[in-house]
């Protein structure tokens, strides 16, 4: 299969640590522009790690008709402009988490792209791991026997100002950055969406960003409920609570690729422990868009999951400013 040519759309550490270098091992994939808004900043980056193409503007990338998809990992308020203008230049876009920062903007934006005739994915990129396959498995084979609970706790800690986490304007804060993965993988647990949510969120005084959130989803004939915090203790974990056992995943979205990670299941025969891995989760995920593209099929995942999750985000926003339950439609 002929390896799609992409390239992306900003300079970052996190893209060429994680991304970047790992995937152009892919047979699947071939790096072929990098562009930010300064062409001696992408000509570097595009020398340092053997990426073919640099440009001083976005627009110039699209613009270049080898460039047959692209990568969006811009601040969480600049997606839905740039997937138009990518799907205008007709390329399909991978764009990271959150792919907007409303359902509406998300449907519009996909909506968008659909008409232009390009394949648009949400990047949530834990989903690709074999990890989650397996729990998924346990799940429905009912290890634990009918699940009641997810638990998801996501945090780390991120006191700069300068950093665009910590700026509401750029769509920071903790429920867009983190706490949508906590919603995407109670969704994927229960394969269901949630009919209403609560929640709480705490706010920084001065960033104006919430640092501190938590919630309930309410999935009917069971709940998920989260926390997720930007100034605390990094670490993170996913319980799944059944009416006969516990699945616990240790490291359940920074999934390290050189390295086996642990899936525990507890019920009152004793404790088992599962390793999965080692798997670059970025290199599968990518791998899988790849694919639709060169056999024209259905992306990984959906692009209604994204909408869909927004729907819940949006929710849990209002709920945080009303402290009530909000029902979602």
């Amino acid at each position: 299969m002929k390896p799609v040519s992409f390239g992306v759309l900003g300079v970052s550490g996190f893209f060429m640590k994680k991304i970047g270098i790992p995937t152009a091992k892919s047979p699947l994939i071939q790096w072929n522009g990098i562009a930010s808004r300064s062409l001696e900043r992408s000509q570097q980056a595009a020398d340092t790690y053997n990426i073919t193409n640099a440009y001083g503007s976005y627009e110039e990338l699209l613009a270049d008709d080898t460039i047959e998809a692209v990568y969006i990992p811009l601040p969480n308020h600049m997606h839905a402009e740039w997937i138009k203008k990518a799907a205008d230049a007709g390329k399909h876009v991978l764009c990271e988490k959150p792919l907007a920062l409303t359902a509406d903007e998300a449907q519009e934006g996909i909506d968008y792209a659909t008409s232009k005739g390009v394949k648009v994915m949400e990047a949530f990129m834990y989903r690709f791991h074999a990890q989650w396959k397996h729990v998924l498995e346990l799940i429905r084979t009912k290890e634990v026997g009918t699940v009641q609970l997810v638990n998801t706790f996501f945090g780390f800690n991120n006191v700069d100002p300068n950093n665009i986490r910590n700026q509401s304007a750029k769509g920071g804060g903790a429920l867009y950055d983190i706490g949508c993965y906590a919603v995407s993988a109670s969704r994927f647990l229960m394969q269901s969406e949630p009919k209403r949510v609560v929640s709480q969120l705490t706010y920084h005084k001065d960033f104006e960003t919430d640092i501190l959130s938590s919630g309930i989803l309410d999935f009917g004939n069971a709940r998920a409920q989260f926390t997720v915090a930007t100034q605390t203790f990094p670490y993170q974990r996913v319980d799944v609570h059944g009416s006969s056992g516990v699945i616990s995943i240790d490291i359940p979205f920074n999934t390290p690729a050189d390295v086996p990670v642990k899936v525990t299941v507890t019920t009152s025969v004793g404790t088992r422990e599962v390793q999965l891995g080692p798997e670059d989760q970025y290199i599968t995920e990518f791998e899988g868009f790849a694919r639709a593209i060169r056999e024209d099929t259905a992306v990984p995942t959906p692009p209604i999951d994204a909408i869909r999750n927004m729907k819940v985000l949006d929710a849990l926003r209002e709920s945080g400013q009303t402290n009530q339950w909000v029902s979602i439609s």
